[in-house]
């Protein structure tokens, strides 16, 4: 059979052409890219392959910078805490930050930008209590009150890019310059941005794709004193702010934004923080503004007949692809990095593009590429993952990034890297365009809904945290898995309902975070609407502390709805009668062993007809009950596996009251799953394990029968409905 090609991405350098053409060849790529910190030569760049060409938009560009100091990007910062011991006291604001990335703001009036906090009170100190202290970087307050705490909120200078240092560092760049990130907000920055890519399209006559990386504000991303990261959220809009910016903001919106509404106590708005009305604001305010300025930047781009390429990380912020204005960009290519079968569906589910590609692992750096190391591993572990959402949403192209002279050193890594792209190849050719089969719609329900598209429980992008990785098993698990997702806001319930077409809501994180919603559940209309729906026959599950949020007595707020509740401590002289188990129950059919990674503790079942499922020592960890026509079920934590995907599957379909529905295409073994494409009348038998598998395979007409498979294998079968 003819070896198939196209739909990868190669990264190349200088002084690598005949490697580049081999691999060229075993990897089947039509296209190729520099990376940061490469070139390609003008043979490369003549090779018959499409040329990406990575652009940076508000960096890279210092000769300007230095010239225009003022139009430096800016952020809000705050300084550690400090106790009072007398009535004076001194704070060194910039402690514990790393100098060369930031500079205090002293062109701006700090007594205008900047805030002092008293955070035992709460209060803010009046500005004619403090005073700054420029050679020292410090700010004094006097009528100060012994024993409080105290915090400065200051406008800073981002003098480095963050993303630039870190490929500094990570490569050993050593006397490479610096980039300083200029601001599109300031008259002389903008300009420059629109100049100077015309100048470069007419100089770049090879480039085909202009790869964005990205467009004008990173995400956050500060330096602690060693130069390491202290504070990292992929989400965060902190390097947006600016003087200029708050200004516009205030003429837009009506109100003046605090330095507060930034920094939030220190915790910066992060992504796991309920958003304030105020951050909501500011985030279509900064996404608005982004939209226009990228749409004239990609007309530009077409203007010189070339296709626009956005990389979803680095400068993203203001262009998330779930927001309501990032159709307006007219953005041709959304690429991302594939952690995980999560960040897979991040990417191909975009909207509003011609195609979507991801940059697989691992990145082509030494941290990875050495003689102790075997990148294989690494390598495996993703494409496996990653290959369950293909299943249900393919990317249209793959590739890597990074240095490839070090990739090639390592030829089991090729040879596997080979079998990978032929794999992708015959997958896209199969099912793409195809809409697989779904046997439920799920949503999931948080504070953020749609915006946040498979983008829950994510700190920095793909990275495993430990408070984070019992709810990004959810959606890593729902990412390869035969059901619709959707995801919803709390206001959208309020404002719209339940859709009609979900069959079960899921509810999953810590008390107080945006995923389970903290001070929300205190609304009643939230309330009431899911309440109504589930004794009506909806299903829903909760997981970790879902719904939590103390209040009259209760703590799950739909714990009549779950049928569980947690102990704070406040009724421990109400005894907890029900504790044992179900000897079987639809959900743990299949479960050798539970794992619910952090669990919970002190759960307990509120009522006899709970289903106890799981109950050990620590409390309840798995259960189900009926509410009205509706039903439950509570999960104290889902870590991603092959059997904790085949429990929340059951877990779905017993919720659904769809028990039977189930196996109507069903694999009986946890580590293989079955994907079906009516349309094209097709089905796949996936083995996700590095090992040889037999399983039962039910299919639509409920017939069964056996298949082994080898390790990592896929089974294409045609069927018909009289099969």
């Amino acid at each position: 059979m003819k070896k198939l090609t196209g739909r990868v991405t190669l990264p190349s350098q200088q002084n690598f052409l005949e490697e580049t053409k081999e691999l060229m060849d075993r990897w089947g790529a039509d296209a190729l890219r520099d990376s940061d910190g490469t070139k390609l030569d003008e043979e490369i760049k003549q090779l018959d392959a499409k040329i990406y060409t990575t652009y940076f938009v508000a960096r890279s560009h210092n000769d300007f910078a230095k010239q225009h100091p003022e139009e430096m990007q800016q952020l809000y910062l705050m300084s550690q805490y400090n106790t009072a011991i007398d009535t004076e006291l001194e704070v060194s604001f910039l402690t514990g930050y790393f100098e060369e990335q930031i500079q205090p703001d002293y062109l701006h009036d700090p007594k205008k930008w900047w805030e002092v906090i008293d955070r035992t009170t709460g209060e803010v100190v009046p500005a004619n209590h403090w005073i700054v202290k420029k050679e020292t970087n410090s700010l004094l307050i006097f009528k100060a009150k012994p024993w409080h705490e105290y915090t400065v909120s200051f406008l800073a200078f981002m003098k480095w890019d963050p993303t630039q240092m870190y490929n500094h560092i990570t490569n050993d760049w050593r006397d490479k310059p610096h980039e300083i990130p200029f601001d599109v907000r300031q008259p002389h920055s903008k300009q420059f941005m629109r100049n100077y890519l015309k100048t470069w399209l007419a100089e770049n006559p090879a480039t085909d794709v202009v790869r964005f990386t990205t467009f004008f504000y990173h995400f956050t991303l500060v330096f602690n004193n060693l130069g390491k990261e202290k504070f990292v959220d992929w989400f965060g809009y902190g390097a947006s702010v600016s003087v200029a910016a708050l200004e516009a903001f205030e003429k837009e919106k009506g109100y003046r934004l605090r330095p507060e509404d930034i920094v939030d106590k220190g915790y910066y708005n992060s992504t796991f923080r309920i958003p304030s009305r105020a951050y909501l604001d500011y985030m279509d305010f900064i996404q608005r503004f982004v939209a226009k300025e990228v749409k004239e930047l990609v007309e530009i781009v077409h203007a010189s007949g070339k296709e626009s390429m956005m990389f979803l990380g680095d400068n993203w912020i203001g262009t998330e692809p779930y927001g309501a204005y990032f159709k307006e960009t007219g953005m041709d290519a959304v690429v991302g990095s594939v952690g995980d079968g999560a960040t897979l569906r991040m990417i191909s589910d975009i909207p509003d593009v011609k195609y979507t590609e991801g940059r697989f692992l691992p990145y082509f750096f030494p941290d990875t590429f050495h003689d102790k190391n075997n990148p294989v591993i690494e390598a495996n572990s993703n494409w496996l993952t990653a290959r369950r959402a293909l299943m249900r949403k393919p990317l249209d192209r793959i590739g890597y990034g990074g240095y490839l002279s070090l990739a090639y050193k390592f030829p089991d890594f090729v040879a596997y890297v080979e079998k990978i792209t032929d794999e992708f190849r015959e997958i896209y050719d199969t099912i793409n365009g195809v809409k697989p089969y779904t046997g439920l719609k799920v949503a999931i329900l948080n504070a953020w809904g749609r915006i946040r598209t498979w983008q829950t429980h994510m700190v920095a992008h793909g990275k495993w945290y430990k408070q984070a990785y019992s709810y990004q098993g959810v959606l890593e698990a729902l990412s390869g898995s035969a059901v619709d997702v959707d995801f919803i806001s709390f206001d959208d319930v309020i404002q719209h309902g339940v859709p009609k077409d979900v069959d079960v809501l899921i509810n999953a994180g810590d008390a107080g975070t945006a995923f389970s919603g903290g001070e929300r559940w205190k609304e009643e209309d939230l309330l009431s609407v899911i309440r109504e729906w589930v004794y009506h026959g909806g299903g829903f599950i909760g997981i970790g502390e879902p719904t939590a949020y103390h209040r009259e007595g209760r703590y799950f707020q739909l714990a009549d709805v779950l049928g569980v509740e947690k102990e704070l401590g406040f009724s421990l002289s109400t005894n907890k009668y029900f504790t044992e188990k179900n000897e079987s129950h639809f959900i743990s059919q299949d479960i050798q062993a539970f794992d619910f990674g952090e669990g919970m503790k002190n759960v307990y079942a509120l009522r006899e007809v709970t289903d106890i499922i799981e109950h050990t020592n620590e409390g309840l960890q798995l259960a189900s009950t009926a509410f009205g026509k509706g039903r439950s079920v509570y999960i104290a934590g889902l870590p991603y596996s092959h059997e904790n995907t085949r429990l929340l599957l059951r877990a779905m379909y017993y919720a659904a009251h769809k028990e039977m529905a189930l196996y109507k295409w069903h694999t009986s073994n946890v580590h293989c799953e079955i994907h079906v494409y009516p349309e094209i009348k097709k089905f796949a038998v996936v083995n996700n394990s590095n090992v040889q598998q037999v399983t039962d395979v039910y299919i639509e007409n409920g017939e069964k029968y056996q298949v082994r498979l080898e390790a990592s294998e896929i089974k294409w079968e045609d069927y018909t409905n009289e099969r």
